[in-house]
């Protein structure tokens, strides 16, 4: 339901309350009226019958004190029989007993007593003055006059009056109440919503507004969260067109850098060749450790040249040439060119490989890189020193084979974890940040996936799980 809505019905809500309340003490009043007017008419009826009964008696007893004493309550204050001539021949009152009134100005019916006669009354109330004639048969015998006290009723109307404006404020009280519940209601999440526009306007798109109604208020609350998943979406692409045009930056400039050493690299390995047949045939006593350092500047160079060729093929399509390969044999000659290396970082290897482990039908010379960067990576992660193991065994899930290459280094941390397959990331002194990059890239290739488990200090553990194809025929 709209707003305005809400705020008509509770208007018109209120209206018929307060319209109920004074229709039902108009009712009560006017019943109460009708009860009072009638109790005063029967008393009026009864005090005309006595007064009749004492001027038509020869009775010395009269009986009009003794009704007087009942009829006080019910308004009648006093009551005067009066003759013919206008001498009061009986009255409530035993000090009128024998006075005259004027006839000419005594009107039959109800009206108002006079200035005059009120200065002369006892009473501090308004009173009321009922004549009535007597005439029995043709004969006139005289009059009944009444005077009464309508206390009674200007009491029933200031009592109604005191309910009509004591309902008229509760009405009036629960309208406030209700007034302040959807201020409160209504304002309170505008604030709120104040304060959470002023929070994305600085930066934090991490507000979300709750939608508790389905009011205009609900409607503006759904609107902002629209707008700042927008803005959300506005920054992860602005995030992620930053970081395409940066690595294509870095890639050009690393393709450029790339093949202006490849050439020096190229001729330093054919100048190491030649050499070291020179030193061979000239001092061939010290042919042994030539050949040794020979190989070892090789070695440097061909590991060189491979970080050009990986800058190189960032982001070429991959070539597979799917072979079957022994996984064990494949690590033996990765360790046999590792061996020394870890050695002086005394750094072990352990592996844990499964007997019923099958041959893996993929590109061995692509698994092999994948397998250097892990093991490389493990033993920088380990600078004291430690172990690594590889792990080689069957997939619970049929048809897959899992490999895990584990360390006991300082671990990744958990912010950097989804950062480490991005491409020119890294933590390391020395490095590009392709290595993790290309190795995804090639595990992808083969239909694998590739996962890491880690904890800061305690190590981390890549699992590589790889589907078995069988050989094309």
């Amino acid at each position: 339901m709209k707003l305005n809505a809400k705020l008509v019905l509770i208007m018109m809500l209120l209206l018929l309350l307060v319209m109920l309340a004074l229709f039902l003490l108009n009712q009560h009043s006017q019943n109460a009226l009708v009860e009072e007017i009638q109790d005063s008419s029967q008393e009026i009826s009864k005090a005309v019958q006595l007064s009749i009964a004492d001027l038509t008696s020869e009775a010395e007893h009269s009986r009009l004190m003794e009704y007087l004493q009942d009829a006080r309550h019910k308004g009648i204050n006093e009551i005067n029989i009066i003759d013919i001539d206008g001498e009061i021949i009986d009255s409530s009152n035993p000090e009128k007993i024998g006075k005259k009134r004027d006839l000419k100005k005594l009107e039959t019916g109800m009206k108002k007593p006079s200035p005059a006669e009120r200065r002369g009354s006892i009473l501090t109330q308004k009173p009321y003055e009922v004549v009535v004639p007597v005439i029995i048969g043709d004969e006139h015998w005289g009059y009944v006059q009444i005077n009464m006290l309508l206390d009674n009723i200007r009491d029933i109307q200031r009592a109604n009056f005191i309910k009509r404006l004591v309902a008229t404020c509760l009405v009036f009280a629960v309208g406030i109440a209700v007034t302040i519940y959807l201020a409160r209601r209504y304002t309170e999440p505008i604030q709120r919503l104040v304060q959470d526009f002023k929070k994305v306007s600085a930066g934090d798109l991490s507000v979300t507004l709750p939608v508790e109604s389905n009011d205009e208020i609900g409607e503006l609350a759904q609107g902002f969260n629209e707008m700042v998943e927008k803005l959300r979406e506005r920054e992860t692409l602005e995030k992620r067109l930053y970081e395409a045009e940066h690595l294509s930056r870095v890639g050009q400039l690393a393709s450029g850098i790339a093949h202006e050493i490849r050439n020096p690299l190229n001729y330093i390995s054919l100048a190491i060749d030649h050499l070291r047949n020179e030193v061979v045939e000239q001092c061939p006593e010290r042919a042994g450790a030539v050949t040794v350092l020979a190989d070892k500047i090789r070695d440097e160079v061909r590991r060189a040249n491979y970080m050009v060729v990986n800058f190189m093929n960032y982001g070429r399509p991959l070539k597979l040439r799917k072979a079957l390969v022994n996984y064990g044999e494949l690590l033996e000659r990765i360790l046999s060119v590792l061996g020394d290396r870890l050695a002086e970082q005394r750094v072990t290897v352990v592996q844990q490989l499964a007997d019923d482990l099958p041959l893996l039908y993929l590109d061995g010379e692509l698994l092999r890189n994948c397998i250097t960067n892990f093991i490389t990576n493990a033993a920088q992660a380990m600078p004291e020193g430690g172990s690594i193991t590889l792990g080689a065994e069957l997939d619970g899930e049929p048809g897959w084979v899992r490999l895990s290459f584990g360390d006991q280094g300082c671990g990744i941390a958990p912010e950097d974890l989804d950062k480490i397959f991005q491409p020119y990331v890294t933590s390391k002194e020395v490095g590009i940040g392709l290595g993790l990059a290309i190795t995804e890239r090639i595990i992808k290739e083969h239909g694998g996936e590739i996962l890491v488990a880690s904890r800061p200090g305690q190590g981390t553990i890549f699992t590589v799980r790889l589907p078995m194809e069988e050989e094309a025929a």
